[in-house]
């Protein structure tokens, strides 16, 4: 189910086209070095996009996360189990942003 790339990112990719191919280069060259999986990956870096209160990187997550094969279930419970981390109205605020995208058609 892959989604294409906002507007914004792809008005950015084509501005500075270099810029993003290092930041992209960046995002892979982490998530190789380590253990963990795509759909894991995914859930930590949602959880870090709701840790700084980012609704786009957020909806951003949430696709990627359904792309890697993780349930609506497991990234609402990656998000719940930030609650006594960075709060609940943070946790609430983050939900609803993934829900923009979970109930999408």
């Amino acid at each position: 189910m892959p989604t294409k790339p906002p507007k914004t990112y792809l008005d950015l990719k084509k501005r500075h086209g270099k810029f993003i191919e290092a930041v992209e280069a960046l995002g892979l060259t982490a998530k190789q070095a380590g253990p963990l999986d795509r759909k894991t990956a995914q859930l930590v870096q949602l959880a870090a996009a709701a840790a700084i209160r980012s609704e786009g990187a957020v909806h951003s997550h949430v696709r990627r996360a359904l792309e890697a094969e993780a349930t609506p279930e497991e990234i609402r419970h990656a998000l719940i189990l930030l609650a006594s981390t960075i709060g609940f109205p943070t946790v609430v605020a983050a939900l609803t942003w993934a829900e923009d995208v979970l109930q999408k058609p």
